[in-house]
């Protein structure tokens, strides 16, 4: 299963992710939302930057998931600080996730830059951060690839 995500432009997490800085991204809630029980080892993240104008720009394989069941505060705030050196959340990220009654965690590997690309959102009725659409060939409107160096 291929997924859409959205990453946070100002805590810059693609920069992190691309440099090797960050592995790791995190999904909380108070109620499960997406990706809770729809992301699985082996799906591909193609990531597009909240400022990124709806541009793909890399992508990652998930290497592992963690969908917390409902936790207390101090379970979600150790949950976290457990998993911060993959995480490398800044403070306004993990104070606004921090606490938070459901928790997804996802390792990824293999993540490379790609040649940025649109995709037809016409199709998703919420604007969301998390969008899983089986197999992303068939909601792209231009040419991508990937970046060698």
């Amino acid at each position: 299963m291929d997924h859409i995500v959205s990453l946070d432009a100002n805590a810059r997490e693609l920069e992190n992710l691309l440099l090797g800085n960050k592995s790791m991204i995190i999904r909380g809630a108070h109620c499960r939302k997406l990706p809770h029980g729809r992301v699985r080892e082996g799906d591909n993240l193609y990531f597009v930057c909240s400022n990124c104008e709806g541009e793909v720009r890399a992508r990652g394989t998930v290497s592992s998931v963690f969908c917390s069941g409902m936790l207390t505060e101090e379970e979600s705030y150790g949950i976290i600080i457990r998993n911060q050196d993959r995480l490398q959340l800044p403070d306004n990220q993990f104070e606004s996730i921090a606490g938070k009654r459901y928790l997804v965690l996802i390792g990824l590997a293999n993540i490379e830059r790609l040649i940025p690309f649109r995709f037809d959102s016409s199709s998703f009725v919420n604007s969301v951060d998390w969008i899983p659409v089986g197999n992303i060939d068939q909601f792209i409107l231009s040419g991508r690839g990937i970046i060698t160096a």
